[in-house]
């Protein structure tokens, strides 16, 4: 049994943030695999499913960013699981907009949500990092995190969870190189590694010419002009 947690901050004013990244992903799994129904556990909001061969349950924490680690390890403890069981799902500044990268343990980078997780189950869990872009100053950074994301993201945006609800059996099941490369071929499809056939163009039509003459047919079609001439017509040619 595993634990995939999306981070965000509940209520709909905080749906569309970049900070709620996280809530989005979790979604679109449950979406993409008939996941059951969301219902209040832990602090949160939980749904049961399976991906592949791995029973999953989905949680979002309705503690409020900062206080993630609460419904996180208040639901590890309830399954007896360790924190290799737990994923989490969260914004990354650190990475350009549409990338994702997976970790295990490690610091939280200032992330708020992290921290609070860190604090309630230590750090050997796994996270997937999902690219949101920096707005360049650090304070810039809460406005950013929790302004809409712009409508031109939805580019790059859904077929990142596209791509994430489609490799999420893989991650499930440990194959982190297969998840990751499910997210890409969304996010950057390849390119035809053969250019189209071009179509063969018939030849320019050539305006009609008449064939040049050789010398030896200029000589012929003279000599056959002065057969067909009288012996007076030829008499007379003298004198001209």
């Amino acid at each position: 049994m595993q634990i995939f947690v999306g981070l965000g901050n509940p209520g709909g004013q905080y749906a569309g943030n970049r900070h709620n990244i996280g809530f989005m992903a979790v979604d679109r799994i449950a979406e993409d695999h008939g996941f059951g129904p969301w219902k209040s556990r832990f602090q949160g909001r939980v749904a049961e499913g399976r991906l592949g061969g791995e029973k999953v349950w989905l949680l979002k924490p309705d503690t409020f960013m900062n206080r993630s680690g609460q419904s996180v390890g208040e639901a590890m403890r309830f399954f007896k699981l360790e924190p290799g069981d737990v994923t989490v799902f969260h914004d990354e500044l650190d990475l350009a907009p549409g990338k994702c990268r997976v970790k295990t343990g490690g610091g939280h980078a200032g992330h708020n949500g992290l921290r609070s997780i860190h604090g309630h189950i230590g750090e050997a869990y796994h996270r997937v990092r999902l690219g949101i872009g920096h707005p360049g100053r650090k304070e810039l950074v809460s406005g950013y995190v929790l302004h809409n994301f712009a409508k031109a993201d939805a580019d790059w945006l859904e077929p990142l969870l596209t791509g994430i609800g489609n490799g999420a059996p893989d991650l499930a099941a440990g194959d982190t190189a297969k998840f990751l490369n499910a997210v890409a071929l969304q996010v950057a499809p390849p390119r035809s590694s053969t250019s189209p056939a071009k179509t063969a163009r018939a030849p320019e039509p050539r305006a009609a010419q008449a064939p040049a003459k050789t010398a030896g047919a200029t000589e012929t079609a003279e000599a056959a002009e002065e057969g067909t001439r009288s012996p007076l017509q030829r008499l007379a040619d003298k004198f001209r």
